[in-house]
């Protein structure tokens, strides 16, 4: 099954940062992959622009070195990566001065789409943004995407914001979250919305609770001092893992709309009830071998930032009172897991009392990474004579085998760069989104630092401390196991 490609009108795209390790990593591979699909029009432009003195020779170099590294081989069709490579252009720019602004006005065409990507420290949206705005290269039409962190907290977030908006509407301003760019979570909306089957059941009356996991095997590494001002519940929690939780917990929108979408995810983050101190665990991961520990990587000695975060919390609206989400994201980790799993209750009598095996709940599982796809468990009876014997099989389909190993199974980047293109701002949040979460997210911070607590020592490669284990096991329930 080939996927059906939709193509975009012509448009000039200016990448701030664009020598920057996102840009080579993700934007223009990306990009790249979309020319490979006919997806981009010969005639748009993709403008670099950071301090790096090159010219635009020398970005095309670079930009050949980032596909090679970061396409699969299979794609890398020298044919497409000449045209790619005649679409780019770069100026040398200064964010907080005067430097090539009149080059980039230039090259920037009015009469077709512009969009500004701002892949860059968030401490220069406000001088991007002005310097845009009053040089007038980005017009009333224009759009301007920005990448977490905004913000580290509600004050920071609320002025971010208003130096966004002294200069652009709402309608042009598309904050990213890759996460709501993968297949598997836009996927969580068709099983809800497309189908009779699971949206009648998707309540407190039927579900007993849901579990978000975001584990992954790495340290801080190289970010130990970027990190220890950020920790697993700013960097983790109050975005990529809040967003998947709107989207599970969020009521039918009235059309997918843009700001339907946005306002039923907004109401989920409002309706969420503060965390108290017994319903959350931290942890700081310690060293394995060769490896070192937080705080190590930290170069704090005393640090108390959280590498891993595990969280009861409970929505107060009439679908969910009495329902757990129980959230938990963590670094060097047992394995390299993104899901999302919804545990229903048991049937409320059972004929089968005299059954034997192992009964357990229906389970529909949602992986985002590895190998993006759903699995929902159910019980049936297990073959052969001898009685009536239960056994719990999946009904499992993974996006590569079930739509064909041909299938374009898009990278996030892509998808929501193409959104910003045609104007779509449905997978992108709104700023009293985030405004909200950090309403939610604040107390919570400013509770654990006002007690003092420390972070409970793990050890790397297991799933976490163990008094996460407890939060579920006083409950009667427990982790699903991280693996790959």
């Amino acid at each position: 099954m080939v996927s059906r490609v939709i193509p975009v009108d012509e448009f000039d795209l200016v990448i701030f940062g664009a020598t920057g390790d996102l840009a080579n990593r993700k934007i223009l591979p990306g990009l790249y992959r979309r020319v490979l699909a006919g997806q981009i029009p010969q005639g748009s432009q993709i403008i670099g622009a950071a301090r790096s003195d090159m010219d635009a020779e020398a970005f095309r170099a670079q930009v050949r070195g980032a596909i090679e590294e970061h396409v699969n081989p299979a794609k890398i069709v020298p044919e497409s990566v000449a045209e790619f490579l005649a679409m780019l252009d770069y100026v040398v720019i200064d964010a907080k001065g005067e430097g090539g602004w009149d080059d980039l006005k230039a090259k920037v065409r009015p009469d077709v789409i512009n969009a500004f990507y701002f892949s860059v420290a968030p401490s220069l949206f406000g001088d991007l943004a002005e310097r845009l705005h009053k040089r007038g290269i980005a017009g009333p039409d224009a759009r301007i995407v920005v990448e977490k962190p905004f913000g580290r907290d509600l004050t920071s977030a609320k002025a971010l914001n208003k130096a966004l908006a002294d200069h652009f509407d709402e309608t042009q301003i598309y904050r990213i979250d890759h996460y709501l760019g993968k297949e598997t979570v836009q996927n969580l909306m068709a099983v809800r919305f497309a189908n009779i089957l699971f949206e009648p059941l998707w309540n407190a009356q039927y579900v007993d609770h849901v579990q978000i996991t975001v584990a992954e095997t790495v340290g801080v590494g190289g970010r130990g001092s970027y990190y220890d001002k950020s920790g697993a519940m700013r960097d983790m929690v109050q975005n990529h893992m809040m967003q998947l939780l709107c989207l599970i917990a969020m009521e039918p929108p009235y059309h997918f709309d843009p700001d339907a979408v946005r306002d039923e995810k907004l109401k989920v983050i409002r309706a969420l009830q503060s965390v108290a101190p017994n319903d959350m665990v931290r942890g700081q991961y310690l060293a394995k071998g060769d490896e070192p520990g937080y705080l190590a990587d930290s170069e704090d000695p005393e640090s108390k930032t959280e590498s891993y975060i595990a969280l009861k919390c409970h929505i107060a609206n009439w679908r969910w009172t009495g329902t757990p989400f129980y959230l938990r994201t963590g670094k060097r980790l047992r394995a390299r897991t993104s899901e999302i799993a919804i545990t229903f209750k048991e049937p409320p009598h059972s004929i089968f009392d005299e059954a034997e095996g192992d009964w357990r709940e229906n389970v529909l599982v949602i992986r985002l990474q590895p190998n993006e796809g759903m699995n929902l468990k159910m019980m049936i009876k297990e073959p052969g004579p001898g009685g009536m014997r239960l056994v719990q099989v999946p009904l499992d389909m993974s996006f590569a085998e079930a739509l064909g190993e041909e299938a374009d199974i898009t990278d996030a980047y892509e998808r929501l760069i193409m959104d910003v293109i045609r104007g779509n701002q449905t997978l992108f949040m709104r700023g009293d989104e985030v405004e909200a979460a950090w309403a939610w997210t604040d107390p919570i911070i400013e509770g654990w630092e006002a007690r003092g607590d420390r972070p409970q020592p793990y050890d790397s490669g297991t799933s976490g401390p163990d008094d996460a284990l407890m939060l579920m096991h006083r409950d009667g329930r427990r982790w699903r196991e991280i693996r790959e």
